[in-house]
């Protein structure tokens, strides 16, 4: 469905503006009126990672206004195989400053705004006050909920987007016009249940397929032109160079926006969330150990079975000396567990913690009772113990 245009146009365009802008102006459904809207328009990226960087070079070459930049991470090198927005110099600084840099390097005509902040309940309503639109490039659950429902409560449009691997999905939510985030996904899954892209990873280029679908929706909606995605889902298979489209019907149980919500303010979203589940919190409680604490048992010759419960091509990449690796699936499906030794201590680790938690609760309720996990996995083993190894 077609909307009306977002902002209103801004007063005039300066003769630098309409030649920088000169393909755009020629284009009947964009024209003078419509550069002049994205000249006024005001829009937050949520993110200056994998998503937000191509969002936030293609708005800022297309002429938005003014760009709010949400950020509160520092750039590491594994951030540099799809972060185009960052460069190798860049290495170390605030993610936010050097998107700015990089926004002002391609348009000096737009006015960056930077929040240097972890986005969290008790500031997310005040910061998307500032902003006509919001461009969500997040990578979490507890964000995507948080932002969905803090743009709900403001009646603010949002683009989303996810990436996984070779997969993408785009959308516009937006409750006055169609549905929003939670009336595609009610609940979020089940912790540990879905990998995250530091997990299982993810083709660099796809963040520019999908970052470019957000940007071509936001031009559509503050310039009021085309066919927003609202009310629909894009769904976009890379190795199948395929697009197809799901129709989203706005829920009228909805939580958030349906006839009778029940959240009508904002929530504990990480507790919503639950990065780890109850199960493995009680599990690594007092059964944790530090990469300090195995090396010392590596030492000493305890009688331990290290087990890496992460996939093969991470093991490829960096293990700790002596573990054996079975993937944290093989637990859960229950065929690892007759394998393990019953006369040394399973000690589990994974990259950072979060995986290995989730089989500790596994073996416990097996009946392996002293075994335990190492916290901050073997990121933490190479930062403490041998740094020389490559972290990813």
């Amino acid at each position: 469905m077609s909307l009306p245009p977002l902002v209103e146009p801004a007063a005039e365009l300066t003769v630098d503006e309409v030649r920088r802008y000169s393909r755009h102006l020629i284009i009947p459904d964009v024209g003078m009126d419509g550069q002049k809207r994205l000249k006024n328009a005001k829009v937050l990226c949520v993110g200056a990672g994998g998503l937000g960087s191509p969002a936030l070079m293609y708005l800022a070459a297309a002429g938005v206004g003014t760009l709010g930049i949400i950020e509160f991470d520092e750039v590491d090198e594994s951030n540099l195989q799809r972060q185009i927005i960052h460069s190798q110099a860049d290495i170390g600084r605030s993610k936010a400053q050097s998107a700015r840099d990089s926004v002002l390097g391609i348009n000096p005509y737009v006015n960056v705004i930077l929040h240097e902040t972890r986005l969290e309940a008790d500031n997310v309503l005040e910061i998307f006050a500032q902003y006509d639109l919001i461009v969500d490039g997040t990578d979490n659950f507890a964000t995507r909920y948080l932002v969905n429902d803090a743009a709900v409560l403001l009646n603010k449009p949002y683009v989303w987007g996810s990436i996984y691997r070779f997969d993408g999905q785009a959308s516009v939510f937006w409750s006055e016009h169609g549905p929003c985030y939670r009336c595609l996904y009610p609940e979020p899954p089940p912790p540990g249940m879905v990998p995250s892209c530091a997990e299982g990873g993810v083709l660099g280029v796809l963040c520019a397929s999908v970052g470019s679908i957000q940007v071509t929706e936001a031009i559509k909606l503050l310039a009021g032109v085309g066919d927003p995605l609202v009310g629909r889902l894009m769904i976009y298979d890379a190795l199948e160079m395929q697009y197809r489209q799901v129709k989203v019907r706005k829920d009228p149980d909805c939580a958030v926006c349906g006839e009778n919500p029940t959240v009508t303010e904002l929530i504990d979203y990480e507790a919503f969330c639950g990065v780890v589940s109850e199960e493995a919190q009680e599990a690594a409680a007092g059964a944790t150990i530090t990469p300090k604490q195995l090396k010392e048992w590596i030492d000493g010759d305890e009688k331990i079975e290290i087990i890496d419960v992460r996939e093969p091509n991470e093991y490829e990449i960096v293990s700790i000396p002596g573990a054996k690796l079975i993937p944290k699936n093989e637990f859960l499906m229950g065929t690892a567990l007759q394998d393990l030794p019953q006369d040394r201590r399973i000690v589990l680790h994974c990259k950072t913690g979060v995986r290995s938690a989730e089989v500790l609760a596994v073996l416990k309720s097996a009946g392996f009772a002293d075994a335990v996990h190492v916290g901050g996995g073997v990121i933490g083993w190479v930062n403490q113990i041998e740094p020389e190894k490559p972290v990813y």
